[in-house]
């Protein structure tokens, strides 16, 4: 894995239908990743769902820096993508 590729972790099945009755959706409406993409963890198989974890830099002027939390001063905001793996 390269430093740069966002993180990828294969869900269990109870996260799985927590994921999906959460966005009241089912696995076939999911976005698709391919079997074959290099980013997938090992033991992934299709029919899995894959969730993507990107950070991403915050930039905080000085004028907003007083209204942000303590947590988000640090920069980094986690943003969560879910795939099902084809």
């Amino acid at each position: 894995m390269h430093i740069l590729q966002p993180k990828h972790f294969k869900l269990n099945e109870k996260e799985i239908e927590e994921l999906l009755g959460k966005l009241n959706i089912s696995k076939a409406q999911l976005p698709k990743i391919l079997f074959t993409d290099p980013g997938l963890p090992e033991g992934c198989e299709i029919g899995d769902v894959v969730k993507i974890e990107r950070r991403e830099k915050l930039e905080i002027s000085s004028s907003s820096a007083s209204t942000q939390s303590a947590e988000q001063k640090k920069g980094d905001k986690v943003n969560l993508y879910f795939r099902a793996v084809v």
